[in-house]
C-alpha cells in the first residue's frame, strides 16, 4: 500500500513539473489568445483521454450513466478551469497567474471535502489556507507595484482581473480531480473515470476553439505551441494525473500539485523575463510552506484519512 502511494505521489509529482512548462510554452504563441490556447490544451487533451479509454468507457458505461451528475460536473469544471487559468496568467502575469491559481486549488479541496464530504478539517488546514492568502497578497502586491507592460499586464486592473480568474481556476481545478477520484471510489475504472471526465471537458470546449483558434494555424511555431500544449503537459500530464488519483487523495494530489507554480514561476522569470520584486519571491516563499504544511499535515482530522 506504501508503495502504491508513493508511486501516485511521483506521477503527480511529474505531472506538475509539466503543467509548469504551460504558462511559458504559450508566451511564444503571443498572437494566440488565452481562451484558444486553453480550448486547444485541454479541449484536444481531454478529447484524446476519452479515445485512449475508449473501451473502459464502454465497459463502464452503466457506472456513469447512474453516475451522470458527477461527470457532467467533472466535465463542465474542466471545460471552465483552462479558459480562466490561462486568461489568469495573460492579465495578470505567469508567476501570479500560476501561483493564485495553483495555490488555491488545495485549499478549495479541503473545503470541498469538509462541505460535500462531511471530513473535518485540522487546524494545520486552516494555518495552511491563511498562509495561501497570506502570500498570494504579497504575490499581488508585488505586481502592483511594478510597472504595467504596454499589453497592461501588471496594471492593477489586469492584476485584480487576474487574481480572480486564478481563483476560478484553482476552484474548479478541485472540483474536476474531486469528482474524478469520487467516480474511482465509487468503482469506475480509472481511464474510464478520467476519459469521462476530460473528454466531456473536452468536447465542451470544442466551440471555444472553433471561434477562438484561428491564429493557432497562422504559423508553424502557433501550430507547434498548439500541439505541445495539448500533447505533453495535457494529455500526458493527465494520464499520469488519473494514475497518481488512483492511489492518494484528491486534495493530497492538488497539493503536490503546488510544485507547479514554482516552476511556473522560475520559467517566467528565466525564460519570459518577468520579475519579481522582493516582495513577491517572499510571497513564493510563503507559498512553498503552504505546501510544507500541506503535505506533512492531515487537510481532516479523522484517523482514515490520509490527506
Amino acid at each position: 500500500m506504501r508503495d502504491e502511494r508513493r508511486a501516485g505521489l511521483l506521477a503527480v509529482t511529474v505531472t506538475a513539473l509539466l503543467w509548469g512548462t504551460t504558462g511559458t510554452a504559450a508566451t511564444f504563441a503571443p498572437d494566440v489568445g488565452p481562451l484558444a490556447i486553453g480550448a486547444a490544451a485541454l479541449g484536444v487533451g481531454g478529447i484524446l483521454q476519452a479515445v485512449v479509454g475508449a473501451r473502459a468507457l464502454r465497459a463502464a458505461a452503466p457506472l456513469l450513466v447512474r453516475s451522470r451528475a458527477l461527470v457532467l460536473v467533472g466535465a463542465v469544471a474542466v471545460a471552465v478551469y483552462p479558459l480562466a487559468f490561462y486568461s489568469s496568467m495573460h492579465t495578470a502575469g505567469v508567476a501570479v497567474g500560476s501561483v493564485v491559481s495553483l495555490a488555491s486549488a488545495p485549499l478549495a479541496s479541503g473545503v470541498l471535502e469538509r462541505v460535500v464530504d462531511r471530513r473535518p478539517l485540522s487546524r494545520w488546514w486552516v494555518l495552511a489556507a491563511a498562509l495561501g492568502v497570506v502570500g498570494s497578497v504579497l504575490l499581488c502586491l508585488s505586481s502592483l507595484a511594478g510597472s504595467a507592460d504596454p499589453a497592461g499586464v501588471g496594471s492593477p486592473g489586469s492584476t485584480v482581473l487576474g487574481v480572480v480568474l486564478g481563483l476560478v481556476a484553482g476552484a474548479t481545478y478541485a472540483v474536476y480531480s474531486w469528482a474524478s477520484r469520487r467516480l474511482m471510489v465509487d468503482g469506475v475504472p480509472r481511464a474510464a473515470a478520467m476519459g469521462a471526465v476530460f473528454g466531456g471537458g473536452g468536447l465542451l470546449l470544442m466551440p471555444v476553439l472553433a471561434v477562438t483558434g484561428a491564429p493557432l494555424l497562422a504559423s508553424p511555431q502557433n501550430a507547434a505551441v498548439g500541439v505541445y500544449m495539448a500533447i505533453v503537459p495535457m494529455f500526458l500530464g493527465y494520464l499520469l494525473f488519473g494514475y497518481g488519483l488512483a492511489r492518494i487523495p484528491a486534495s493530497t494530489a492538488t497539493t503536490v500539485t503546488l510544485t507547479e507554480p514554482a516552476v511556473a514561476a522560475v520559467l517566467a522569470v528565466l525564460v519570459v523575463g518577468e520579475r519579481l520584486t522582493a516582495v513577491g519571491w517572499a510571497g513564493l516563499g510563503v507559498i512553498a510552506i503552504v505546501l510544507v504544511v500541506l503535505a506533512v499535515a492531515p487537510t481532516n482530522t479523522r484517523a482514515g484519512s490520509r490527506s
